[in-house]
């Protein structure tokens, strides 16, 4: 791969690459509390804080699992957020996903602020939807980065992917550049990501240093996105190499919701922007805590407990013995106990070993 990156992904009108102002996204996830009035002063609120590009997680809970309380389906883990603490995956994205009908209306009111609107899809039909939308590129969550099938239909559209890849393994960041080379993306960049959902900076655990090693490996514009609070890892990231950095955008932390703990209020985001156009060109020194190692995988116990929230196959519906596995029947969803993405194609059409219960990971014991 060269070592010399020079512009290799553009936004719409924006250019990414080194040279090129930073790109800052203004992730709202969940931050909306599924208000509308609030969705639109969010992305003002983008506009004004002097973001780049604003952007939506396009997804309903049916679309990302089962409605399903088995053991599988309950979040757990006693760091990430209290408003994530025993509910089912299910529960948690009714609470948290972005109506489709909005869409359409915040990107005008993106578009006419003169920011970029694009969404994180997380499956083939949110991919559809938003391509009617057209929207300029796409953002892969560090979740679904294993998410094959995801991959090949996203690669598919031409359009340039910005990917984080959070906790993900050499081999899997690999696979998955590999994935979307092969069926029509040439235009990518990968985002260094941190998946600890703190109430603070993880610095310890930051590795920035990672962001320069994912430009040169792979021959791509890196960049940085930070599930942690504050605005000194996102800055820092900027010194280290980052030439994208996306950051969640609430209106008060006071509201309350699923990423409410580590999410940037107006002001603070308008900092960020700031201090990032300051620091543009500045060099991280590589005794700063915050530089790390080059590391790939879990960076500490909570982002190892959070691969549970990745994708995998599971059954949709009950399955008799000797029944042929079918998109019908079989789907990868969150979380993931079950086989990984990528053996999807090759179990269709495929037959079931035994009985299978509906909302059953499926293990490769289960596949004839």
């Amino acid at each position: 791969m060269p070592s010399t990156i020079t512009i290799k992904t553009s936004v719409g009108k924006n250019k990414i690459g080194k040279g090129q102002p930073v790109f800052v996204i203004a992730e709202l996830s969940g931050n909306h509390l599924q208000d509308y009035a609030r969705a639109e002063k969010l992305v003002r609120a983008a506009a004004e804080a002097g973001a780049d590009a604003v952007k939506l997680q396009t997804y309903t809970a049916s679309t990302m699992t089962l409605n399903s309380d088995k053991e599988w389906f309950r979040v757990g883990g006693k760091d990430n957020p209290k408003a994530w603490q025993g509910q089912t995956l299910y529960q948690l994205y009714q609470k948290a996903n972005t109506p489709w009908e909005w869409h359409p209306k915040l990107q005008k009111l993106a578009q006419d602020l003169g920011i970029v609107f694009f969404s994180t899809p997380f499956d083939a039909t949110a991919v559809d939807f938003l391509e009617k939308l057209n929207v300029p590129c796409y953002k892969i969550a560090s979740y679904e980065a294993t998410d094959i099938p995801l991959l090949k239909k996203v690669a598919r559209t031409g359009k340039p992917v910005i990917m984080s890849v959070g906790f993900a393994s050499l081999d899997e960041i690999e696979l998955a550049v590999k994935t979307l080379r092969e069926n029509g993306s040439e235009n990518i960049a990968l985002l260094h990501c941190l998946t600890s959902y703190g109430s603070t900076p993880d610095l310890a655990s930051a590795n920035l240093s990672t962001i320069n090693d994912l430009e040169t490996h792979f021959g791509v514009n890196a960049g940085f996105s930070d599930n942690n609070a504050g605005i000194d890892l996102p800055v820092k990231a900027v010194m280290a190499g980052a030439m994208i950095v996306e950051k969640h955008l609430i209106l008060s932390r006071l509201d309350g919701g699923p990423d409410a703990q580590f999410s940037l209020e107006p002001e603070e985001l308008k900092q960020m922007v700031q201090k990032i156009r300051e620091v543009q060109g500045q060099i991280l020194e590589k005794s700063d805590e915050a530089w790390g190692k080059v590391h790939y995988g879990p960076a500490n116990e909570k982002e190892e407990y959070n691969k549970r929230f990745r994708r995998s196959i599971f059954a949709s519906r009950s399955i008799k013995k000797g029944e042929k596995f079918t998109s019908e029947n079989i789907r990868v969803i969150r979380p993931s106990f079950g086989l990984e993405p990528k053996y999807y194609e090759g179990t269709l059409g495929r037959y079931a070993a035994q009985d299978i219960e509906i909302a059953t990971p499926l293990t490769k014991e289960m596949v004839a």
